[in-house]
């Protein structure tokens, strides 16, 4: 019957039939699997055998109380496939030349992994102007319509998240920024109201006057504007607020995990559902916190406290005689002790200087060096500020009223003044 028909006749072991490396498109097997000594080994051997997205056929049942039922083939094949055909031949008596009221079927499988679970990857643009930060108001998407969130997007198949966010900058905001312009700020897994889970990646980059942002997308995007990224609006996007939170403060890696029924805004007296992620750095070596004694907390809690948050410290503790702000690991704290004794700080005598602190960019440093005076603070070296440290070392050196000194110096990856 196979003369001429190019078939293959083959003698060997069925739980490993002697083919070499030749793959196929379908194996369809006649009631043999029941009668193999390692059912689950024969048939993991077989899915290696099909091309992908080939078809194993399988042709069981049980008589007169031999064989394997389906339900037992089905459980063998899950760990190949995320699906399995099933065919009730029973009930056809042409197959079997009779009527049978038996458990007789045929299962078919295709050669694929069982499901896994995915997420979307979105990116978020922090781009920064000194202070400020840019956010756009939604609209027409059909999701948080109305609120204001940073210029996103997701990754799109065969993109990395730099890339993604490099052609959403482009596509939004009508800015093309270069690979080395953007650095990684935090990583946030979020899940939305009764929505997926998505992983989003948090970009920071600076605004740059010769590429200033535009809403080039007006059907998605109602509003386009700057925000003080100290004194945010509430009407924001809740996740989105929680990755601009943890920015400020120095985080890195956070989740925020929205329950069924929580509102997609913001909402200042919310339920709070970030969960802060440390990172395993080695904390070794590093501070812990300063703590400077000062002769009047109220004084101290005015200057120091808009100061540390307008640099992305948060108000971390709070007691009779102290208060304290916290970015990252460290926090800064500032006590009127019971245990002070008389006299005054005096930074030039042995002890404390000053404390330096990392300031975006040169805006960032002349908005802070104009509104420190309103809070307690004086420019020391007006005359050679911002160089008063040197030439090429931009900083503002400011003093408040108990003489304590602070250095507020430019990141040194902002480019140069001219």
């Amino acid at each position: 019957k196979l003369a001429g028909t190019g078939a293959e006749v083959l003698v060997g072991d069925a739980a490993r039939p002697p083919v070499g490396e030749r793959a196929f498109d379908v194996i369809v097997a006649r009631h043999v699997v029941w009668l193999l000594p390692d059912p689950a080994a024969a048939l993991a051997h077989w899915f290696r055998l099909l091309r992908p997205g080939g078809r194993l056929v399988l042709i069981e049942g049980v008589w007169g109380g031999a064989g394997l039922p389906a339900e037992r083939v089905t459980a063998l094949l899950a760990a190949h496939t995320e699906r399995v055909h099933h065919e009730d031949l029973a009930g056809d008596a042409r197959l079997w030349g009779r009527e049978v009221d038996d458990e007789r079927y045929a299962l078919v499988a295709r050669a694929e992994p069982p499901h896994r679970h995915t997420e979307v990857v979105d990116v978020h643009l922090i781009l920064r102007r000194g202070p400020d930060v840019l956010l756009a108001r939604r609209a027409g998407t059909g999701y948080a319509d109305g609120l204001l969130h940073l210029p996103s997007g997701h990754a799109e198949d065969g993109e990395d998240v730099r890339e993604a966010m490099l052609r959403e900058a482009a596509e939004e905001i009508g800015v093309v920024l270069d690979p080395e312009e953007v650095r990684v700020a935090l990583v946030m897994q979020h899940r939305g109201p009764g929505g997926g889970a998505r992983m989003g990646w948090f970009f920071l980059a600076e605004y740059d006057e010769g590429r200033p942002p535009r809403n080039a997308e007006p059907e998605k995007c109602s509003e386009l504007d700057w925000f003080p990224l100290d004194a945010l609006p509430d009407d924001m996007v809740a996740y989105c607020r929680a990755g601009l939170d943890g920015y400020r403060s120095g985080e890195h890696f956070l989740m925020h995990w929205h329950e069924d029924g929580d509102p997609v805004a913001h909402r200042p007296d919310g339920p709070r559902r970030v969960v802060l992620l440390p990172s395993a750095t080695e904390r070794t070596g590093q501070i812990h916190h300063i703590e400077l004694w000062v002769p009047e907390l109220a004084a101290a809690e005015r200057s120091w406290g808009w100061l540390l948050e307008r640099l992305g410290h948060l108000p971390y503790q709070r007691w009779a005689h102290g208060r304290s702000w916290r970015r990252g690991e460290g926090y800064v704290v500032v006590e009127q002790s019971p245990d002070l004794t008389a006299g005054h700080h005096d930074r030039r005598r042995p002890g404390l200087n000053h404390l330096a602190f990392h300031v975006a960019d040169r805006a960032a440093l002349d908005s802070l060096a104009a509104e420190a005076p309103s809070y307690g603070w004086r420019l020391l070296y007006p005359d050679r500020h911002p160089y008063a440290g040197g030439e090429g070392h931009r900083a503002a050196y400011l003093e408040d009223a108990a003489g304590y000194e602070v250095e507020l110096v430019v990141e040194s990856m902002s480019t140069p003044s001219p």
